[in-house]
């Protein structure tokens, strides 16, 4: 079995970039990825720490599990920073954000 083409190669990396599991950040992230990603990671661990169901996190957030489930695998493509900010501030009153 020889390599595969580079036609091939290409497709291949068009399905995954359709993929449904959790994107990890980009290499060299910017300023403002890195903070969203932090961000990101809050929504993470307060699931993790309060032993919430995505159901339940939805309820608590407001939106649609389905966001929730976007959101939990850094799918953040329908999230400006302003909104994950707020939700953020939904389950946790009084956050202190830092940038920089």
């Amino acid at each position: 079995m020889g390599m595969p083409s580079r036609a091939e190669i290409e497709k291949a990396l068009k399905r995954l970039e359709k993929s449904e599991g959790s994107l990890a950040p980009p290499e060299n992230p910017t300023p403002l990825e890195s903070f969203r990603f932090e961000l990101q990671q809050k929504f993470v661990l307060y699931k993790l720490r309060n032993k919430v169901s995505q159901r339940e996190m939805a309820e608590l957030l407001g939106v649609d599990e389905s966001k929730v489930s976007k959101l939990l695998r850094n799918r953040l493509e329908e999230f400006s920073t302003d909104r994950m900010i707020n939700l953020l501030g939904k389950i946790s009153p009084g956050i202190k954000l830092k940038v920089g």
